[in-house]
């Protein structure tokens, strides 16, 4: 199943917090808007709400692909065109947002930064940073990319993630999958300079990842039952149709099980959490010496997913207001 959090111009925002619903990609033109009680992805999963939907997707579903001509009274209403809708990140805020780093060849670009090699601790833990989960930093397909006024290397990053379906804390490795919502695709947009900056200073990337619009997500949610295996998964980056970037998911060095049972030691695990997996080796423009441009299409796809596009916006013209110490 493909789940979407989307907007429409016929929805009434008295209806929701945000003017959002919860979906159902049902084919490539369409998605089936669910009545639900839960208000958005998070309590979706947290009320288990997913086994309500199957006899409501059936109904609509088995219908339209026998063609039949009343496919269902409200037809008009739940369903709605792909293309006249806003598809937002599928958990418009994550409850957390981790990303993690598992792909040996980029983490080894990253260490070479510093004149290093990867450190022997990252063969036994998992690393990772926290992110941002600001409303205004998470978007979602078709969103267009801040330019923040600090930099001059705008950059993209080819990854995919998981989002935690149900509650949990000290969680088995294998136990651990029955934890996962769906699999979805992850942008996260980089400014390259101040991120090496930071970077320099052994804590985290800060400035160099936190902006508007810099966590992209989706377009869909895909469930476990619908990803196939995900550790075979191919994965492509496009910047205006060019492939710049293959790579694929068997080159996980840790599976998201470990990652949610890393995470889960003395700490609880909540519906809505978000595990990135880190950027695929040359997943990106600064592995390649290839830089972004304003006006760019960025298309990253992953193989059972799907396409997640982003337009580079123009430089931010305000002038910056932070100014560095001498």
């Amino acid at each position: 199943m493909k789940l979407v959090t989307f907007k429409h111009p016929s929805f009434d925002k008295s209806a929701t917090s945000d003017n959002a619903h919860i979906g159902v990609w049902i084919d490539k033109d369409n998605i089936l808007a669910l009545n639900l009680s839960a208000r958005n992805m998070i309590e979706f999963f947290a009320n288990n709400c997913i086994d309500e939907i199957s006899d409501d997707i059936a109904r609509i579903q088995k219908p339209r692909e026998q063609d039949e001509p009343n496919i269902h009274s409200d037809a008009s209403k739940v369903i709605f065109p792909v293309s006249e809708v806003e598809l937002l990140a599928p958990f418009p805020q994550p409850t957390s947002l981790r990303d993690f780093g598992v792909f040996k060849e980029h983490m080894g670009a990253a260490a070479r930064i510093t004149g290093k090699e990867i450190s022997p601790e990252w063969y036994k833990l998992p690393n990772y940073y926290r992110g941002s989960t600001s409303p205004a930093s998470i978007a979602g397909h078709e969103a267009v990319v801040t330019w923040p006024n600090y930099t001059e290397k705008l950059d993209f990053e080819l990854e995919w993630g998981i989002y935690i379906g149900k509650q949990g804390k000290n969680i088995p490795i294998d136990e651990a999958p029955v934890y996962i919502a769906g699999y979805t695709i992850y942008n996260d947009i980089s400014a390259r300079d101040i991120q090496f900056r930071h970077m320099t200073l052994s804590l985290g990337p800060a400035k160099g990842k936190d902006f508007d619009n810099s966590n992209i997500m989706g377009p869909c949610l895909v469930t476990p039952d619908e990803i196939g295996d995900p550790y075979n998964l191919n994965m492509i980056a496009r910047v205006n149709g060019e492939i710049w970037a293959e790579g694929n998911t068997s080159d996980m060095y840790y599976s998201f099980a470990e990652m949610i049972s890393f995470v889960s030691q003395s700490e609880t695990l909540f519906p809505g959490d978000f595990l990135g997996s880190g950027t695929v080796g040359k997943g990106c423009g600064w592995e390649l010496d290839r830089w972004i441009q304003p006006g760019d299409v960025i298309e990253l796809e992953v193989e059972n997913i799907g396409v997640l596009r982003n337009r580079i916006g123009e430089p931010e013209q305000n002038p910056a207001a932070w100014k560095e110490k001498a």
